[in-house]
């Protein structure tokens, strides 16, 4: 299939989850995917860190790049980096700590407690004069 007949979309398939979302042949797997509120592992987003590793166990991708952080053997085992991979074709990625964007749990957000305020305070009524 040549660069000009390729559809609109391809369908992504994550296993265990058999979540699924659809990816554009100009679209990364990553950016697709949290389009589509699924998380996958990332850190770099251009082909480097291999944060996003994944075991693609069926479809074609193109590379963004010409040689992402893959060795060849790493390739020919189905390795790929979702980050910089655009689908070809159906894909199905093993994918196990993908997570729902929408089902992810929040980050706890510490405040530091606030001081008193000294215009409030009732030292000074606790004060007696003498004269």
């Amino acid at each position: 299939m040549d660069e000009t007949t390729l559809p609109q979309a391809f369908r992504v398939t994550l296993l265990p989850q058999q979540w699924t979302f659809d990816a554009s042949p100009d679209q990364t797997l990553l950016l697709a995917g949290l389009a589509a509120g699924i998380r996958l592992p990332h850190s770099c987003r251009n082909g480097t860190c291999r944060a996003c590793i994944t075991q693609m166990t069926a479809g074609d991708i193109q590379y963004r790049i010409e040689w992402p952080g893959l060795s060849r053997e790493e390739k020919q085992e189905g390795w790929i980096l979702p980050c910089v991979a655009q689908p070809r074709s159906d894909i199905t990625l093993d994918a196990p700590a993908a997570t729902h964007i929408v089902n992810a749990p929040r980050p706890v957000v510490l405040q530091a407690p606030r001081p008193p305020d000294p215009m409030a305070s009732d030292r000074d009524a606790d004060v007696r004069v003498s004269t």
